[in-house]
């Protein structure tokens, strides 16, 4: 395989509702790509785009070729991606493989989604549409319900008080937050304390409102390119260094692995071994924190801390920008915002301009290696991208 970096990206602001279209969202983040990497719009050869819920939100089918069109690529080969969360970041893994396979030399790929704008019943309803159809949705299942149970289960597993592993999530929040209000295009740029955690109101027990991301309208797109062609645009490319994708049934089929989630464990072991690093070489991580308690499982499962010993990580500072492991300096899901099919494409390109070292006041000093997890449905699958600095 040939060697493929990141030589631009591009992201809007994560907003609440917006008047612009998913297109006009898409075709902003993805100008602001091609014109980083000192392209045009017919220089690109295909597009990868996630959506998961155009359909709904606007109405909106093949919104890829609308897309390309948008942005003068015509004719190009585009292709839409859908892996609810995780829809853009497979869409970063096949433009990846295409790109390694030396059958394109130059991909944009992204995602955009304008979940804000649905407003919370319509987007509840569509998001569970991506848990099981015929068992666990009219049986209630929602998202915040899914991880509510996941809270109980590992609670339960790990023998933590469920009081004390409330405050351990409220850390978390605290923390994206905090970083968050580095950030100029997170939503929200406000610190909160872990009062305002315990105090909200509950959304699912024990899951409380500022446990859970918000819905979010935004778009994300990076350009991908063969390393001779790199060498060509600048003398600072990030290399993606290790890929991983897995999937897993429906919760009940996971229940033996629970509150553990397999896909995740199967797609870093994948993106580890391909990249040849284990966990104690990542230098930052952008990881899936839909909401609080998937922090400290995603943590968990990426190796970076024992299984029922992550809250307590976050207790002691470990990851924070000094610490152990920084994860979420972006401001993760929680405060910089969760436009679901954009998100993966997101949190790759935070990882990009850490490994750059153009984060200012979030900057993880010395950056060289980075992951982004990203997780699709209730644990139904994982996506790990692995990048490395020049």
């Amino acid at each position: 395989m040939r060697k493929v970096a990141i030589v631009g990206t591009g992201d809007t602001p994560f907003t609440f509702a917006t008047e612009k279209t998913s297109i006009e969202l898409f075709s902003e983040a993805a100008m602001d790509a091609i014109n980083e990497a000192k392209l045009i719009p017919k220089d690109i050869q295909a597009l990868y785009l996630g959506n998961c819920l155009g359909d709904f939100s606007e109405g909106q089918a093949m919104i890829q070729s609308y897309a390309a069109n948008d942005i003068g690529a015509f004719h190009i080969p585009a292709t839409r991606f859908e892996g609810a969360c995780a829809s853009s970041s497979l869409a970063v893994r096949d433009a990846f493989i295409w790109v390694a396979s030396g059958y394109y030399d130059v991909v944009l790929v992204g995602g955009v989604e304008k979940a804000a704008s649905m407003g919370t019943p319509l987007a509840t309803r569509t998001f569970s549409m991506f848990t099981d159809s015929h068992y666990e949705f009219p049986a209630g299942l929602t998202f915040p319900a899914m991880f509510a149970l996941l809270t109980h289960l590992y609670a339960k597993s790990y023998g933590i008080p469920l009081e004390k592993l409330k405050e351990q999530m409220a850390l978390v929040s605290v923390q994206s937050h905090y970083y968050g209000k580095f950030n100029p295009k997170a939503q929200f740029r406000k610190e909160i304390t872990v009062d305002d955690v315990l105090n909200g109101f509950m959304v699912a027990s024990p899951l409380q409102l500022l446990d859970c991301c918000p819905f979010s309208d935004g778009a994300a797109a990076v350009v991908l390119v063969s390393e001779e062609k790199a060498r060509e645009i600048t003398d600072k490319p990030v290399y993606i260094t290790g890929i991983g994708q897995a999937s897993s049934g429906r919760l009940s089929v996971q229940k033996d692995y629970l509150p553990r989630l397999r896909a995740r464990e199967e797609s870093a072991k994948q993106a580890y071994d391909m990249a040849g690093v284990g966990p104690a070489d990542i230098d930052v991580c952008e990881l899936h924190d839909c909401f609080s308690i998937a922090a400290l499982i995603a943590a968990e499962s990426l190796g970076f801390f024992e299984f029922g010993k992550s809250g307590e990580a976050w207790e002691k500072g470990e990851t924070k920008i000094g610490g152990k492991i920084p994860i979420d300096v972006s401001g993760g899901l929680k405060a910089k915002g969760h436009p679901i099919s954009a998100t993966g494409a997101s949190q790759v390109i935070e990882i990009y301009h850490q490994l750059r070292g153009e984060c200012g006041e979030r900057q993880v000093e010395g950056a060289k290696i980075g992951m982004t997890d990203t997780l699709g449905g209730d644990g139904v699958l994982c996506n790990l991208i692995m990048q490395k600095g020049w």
